[in-house]
């Protein structure tokens, strides 16, 4: 079978490696075609995953419209050479474009309910829809729920292996707490009108959280002089390492704090509009802890963190909620390897 994955973010390359590796051992022809927004380039080449690159993408709603057009003729030239029987993504609107026009099969993941313009540009043209079983919105006939996180299609047990050595990477004992800070950018199509944690609180977080942990920020912004020296310095693809042996994970990240929950470390997370995933991991399994990006939650958040800091069973507690989540969940790559290898028995 012939599949073309196509990746517009870093999370993609993790949410697709390991269906590359076990579907390309299996002797399907796959073709990857990839963004270069931020590190997604250097992500594959870490993988070992070879790739073709659409291009930077651009930034604003006019910079975005344009390359909608422009990646839909470059994913379009790709395809027409590669002759692929499916296209698969993560919700974008190339990939399903580009397979109603040659007639093929586009199945679509998504997890992200705000992306309400994404949404309205690839699922009239998806084949179909996969979301998570705990997805607010109902997409119509074409959505499929699944029971599981996108994060399980590599932070499952069966692919991540935590590296005990990315603690001397950071200068902490296993002993030790520290926190993650995640500042995003706001500049993705779904975050605009966002304004996350004022810069004030990012300092007085940052303060607080000091007195009881060994802090380190990850920022798709630049820092201002008195936060840069905390900046976490190590390879790109050791964040995982650090997520898993973190005591928390603070920030603006929907991702990343349900990347710290199946890992069993606690996060906080804050955006005005949620996600139906850190819904579930608050809910059900005390996680994820979420806040609206408002001034009085901003407070709030930083609070909790200092709570959450202070409690001496906080790691046998993480423990004990992970072993619950774990079993409630399947392996999301598995999943995606039934769903596709079930398009090729049927054809």
């Amino acid at each position: 079978m012939r599949i073309l994955i196509d990746i517009n973010h870093p999370a993609h390359v993790h949410y697709f490696r390991n269906f590359y590796k076990i579907m390309t051992d299996k002797g399907h022809q796959i073709l990857v075609v990839s963004r270069n927004k931020e590190i997604e380039h250097a992500l594959l080449e870490h993988h070992g995953i070879p790739f073709v690159s659409r291009g930077k993408g651009k930034d604003g709603k006019i910079g975005k419209f344009a390359y909608l057009l422009y990646a839909d003729w470059v994913l379009l030239k790709i395809s027409i050479k590669f002759k692929p029987d499916l296209f698969l993504n993560f919700l974008h609107p190339y990939p399903s474009h580009v397979a109603k026009i040659l007639g093929k099969k586009s199945f679509v993941f998504s997890d992200t309910e705000h992306a309400a313009l994404h949404h309205k540009l690839t699922v009239p043209f998806a084949t179909k829809v996969f979301t998570p079983s705990c997805y607010r919105l109902n997409l119509g006939p074409k959505q499929i729920r699944f029971e599981s996180y996108m994060d399980f299609a590599y932070l499952h047990p069966n692919y991540f292996i935590p590296d005990p050595s990315v603690l001397n990477l950071l200068g902490v004992d296993k002993k030790d707490k520290f926190v993650i800070f995640r500042f995003v950018s706001w500049e993705a199509a779904h975050d605009f009108g966002h304004q996350g944690m004022s810069m004030d609180n990012k300092r007085k977080a940052v303060k607080l959280v000091s007195e009881h942990a060994k802090v380190f920020i990850s920022s798709e912004r630049n820092l201002p002089e008195d936060l840069e020296p905390f900046r976490i310095k190590i390879p790109v693809n050791k964040m995982h390492d650090c997520i898993h042996y973190a005591s928390l994970v603070f920030g603006e990240s929907a991702t990343m704090a349900s990347e710290a929950a199946v890992l069993g470390t606690h996060a906080i997370f804050m955006d005005n509009d949620g996600r139906g995933y850190t819904d579930e991991e608050e809910k059900k399994y005390g996680l994820v802890f979420n806040f609206t990006e408002s001034i009085n939650d901003q407070e709030e958040a930083i609070n909790k963190a200092v709570e959450i800091l202070k409690n001496p069973d906080l790691e046998s507690e993480s423990k004990t909620k992970r072993e619950k989540l774990l079993s409630e969940k399947i392996d999301t790559t598995e999943y995606m390897i039934k769903i596709v290898e079930e398009v090729e028995n049927n054809n």
